[in-house]
């Protein structure tokens, strides 16, 4: 049972010493980064590139700009491919031609909500969120940001 008990205290310590030096090597990358910052341009470079590392700018520029890329052509995609496959089950209707009518009037305006078109969107932006997730994961530009602790 000692020895159990010695084993056990054993890998806490081992444990304990390895999320040390996790913590240090981060630490040190970190200084790294600032030093060679500052080499380049002085002290406002060094902050606006720890800034830039540290935020995860650049994973929101990558998905800015690849999201804009896609997002014609999703929709390019879900307007030919995806809505006829919806209006077939629906019996010929478009999506956009969905609406519900309330009933209600106020003179000659009538109160009637276009859902269909709303769903159309919802559906054109989950597979734009979609075709982004893919492409950023598959080229591994998810691995350009630090990875926050």
């Amino acid at each position: 049972m000692d020895t159990k008990k010695t084993t056990n205290r054993a890998n806490t310590e081992a444990q304990k010493a390895a999320a040390q030096a996790k913590r240090e090597a981060a630490k040190a990358k970190g200084e790294a980064v600032r030093a060679k910052a500052t080499a380049i341009g002085g002290g406002h470079a060094a902050g606006f590139l720890n800034f830039i590392r540290e935020q995860g700018v650049i994973g929101l520029a990558v998905g800015l700009a690849v999201g804009a890329a896609a997002g014609a052509s999703v929709k390019t995609i879900v307007e030919n491919f995806i809505t006829p496959i919806v209006a077939f089950v629906l019996g010929g209707k478009d999506l956009s031609e969905l609406t519900w009518d309330t009933g209600l009037k106020n003179g000659d305006v009538e109160l009637v909500f276009g859902w269909g078109a709303i769903i159309s969107s919802l559906i054109t932006l989950a597979a734009t969120a979609l075709v982004v997730y893919l492409v950023i994961h598959a080229a591994k530009l998810d691995r350009l940001d630090k990875k926050k602790s």
